[in-house]
């Protein structure tokens, strides 16, 4: 990026007039010395480091960190609802844990689907395929972000009570997942990315939360991760369905190729709204503060009609957003619950 001095650059002679006439030109500072063409090159320079930066936060796809965030809020509210205590430590470190490698997953994603060919022009991450970054600037990020994962989880072998063994068998199980998606093996190329993506945001995450809070698994943590996994994977189907034609052509396959849109339709609407029925159905036998996730239908009655239309336009991300709201008000719910009110809590 190059700017412009705005500095005449004339081979005659130059004369400056003062109110006493004419100047000597050696007397006045050089516009275009040394000093002011520090300052000019460090102001690109600046601007560029900026756009460098903002770059790196887009590559991540902030929007789709929900789908992280609330599975470490609902394990650490549940542990909250059993024990009545929570370690506001052990949380941050558990979400900043989730959340790097969920954010490395992503930056993986990026390059295998570049570097395979997938991502073009008229795709929605275009963060290579643009050189907005180039491919060693995401390898490096995303290594940054592992390790960064890494030492987290590293702080919460010494400030949680949960064994080694099992702290170490869900994270690095987590990290496995979201470097397979894309990276090895590929389970996104061969129709398995929705089953990673199904137990990686939803009960493993949930799971890991509530174990590094009360320092033993559980399998209560999995039954209430149902509707917010279900929500989470709604996320991912709309990406791909979106993207079907594109992902054929590049000899891929994903569920929704091997359904079809008018499955893959109806699906993602089994995935939106099923998880509506199931906080009804703890609102009526339970307790009436399940019943605050239902103030989100209005916004996935949207989402289902935007969906019918086959208009594609920021789905993903609208569809994350649902997923926000949905898992802070289920979290809401379960945190103002009576006691004893909630089962297995």
């Amino acid at each position: 990026m190059k700017s412009d001095d705005g500095a005449d650059n004339d081979n005659g002679s130059t004369e400056v007039f003062n109110d006493g006439g004419f100047s000597n030109p050696q007397e006045v500072p050089s516009l275009t010395g040394p000093s002011q063409l520090q300052t000019d090159q460090a102001v690109p320079k600046a601007v560029s480091w900026k756009r460098k930066c903002a770059s790196y936060v887009l590559a991540l796809r902030p929007w789709s960190f929900s789908a992280s965030f609330t599975p470490v809020a609902l394990g650490s509210a549940l542990a909250y609802r059993s024990h009545g205590s929570l370690d506001l430590v052990v949380f941050l470190l558990c979400a900043v844990a989730v959340l790097a490698v969920h954010g490395a997953g992503n930056l993986v994603n990026t390059y295998y689907d570049f570097s395979k060919g997938i991502d073009h022009k008229k795709s929605d991450d275009r963060t290579l395929v643009d050189r907005i970054l180039e491919p060693e600037d995401v390898v490096w990020f995303g290594a940054l972000l592992y390790t960064l994962g890494c030492v987290c989880a590293f702080c919460l072998y010494f400030l949680s009570k949960l064994r080694l063994e099992h702290l170490a068998l869900i994270y690095f199980g987590g990290l496995s997942s979201s470097f397979l998606y894309t990276g090895g093996i590929g389970f996104k190329y061969v129709a398995l990315g929705d089953l990673v993506i199904l137990i990686t945001f939803g009960p493993l995450a949930v799971m890991f939360a509530h174990a590094v809070q009360v320092g033993y698994l559980s399998l209560t943590p999995l039954l209430y991760a149902v509707p917010l996994a279900l929500s989470t994977e709604a996320i991912l189907h709309s990406n791909n369905t979106r993207d079907m034609d594109s992902d054929r052509q590049a000899g891929i396959v994903t569920l929704a190729i091997l359904i079809g849109p008018v499955m893959s339709y109806m699906l993602y609407n089994l995935l939106v709204f099923l998880p509506y029925f199931i906080f009804t159905s703890l609102a009526t036998r339970y307790t009436i503060s399940m019943a605050l996730p239902l103030l989100t239908m209005p916004f996935a009655f949207s989402l289902e009609r935007q969906i019918r239309s086959q208009n594609f336009t920021r789905l993903p991300q609208r569809t994350a957003k649902l997923n926000l709201f949905l898992g802070l008000f289920y979290i809401f719910g379960i945190v103002l619950a009576p006691q004893g009110a909630l089962p297995r809590l």
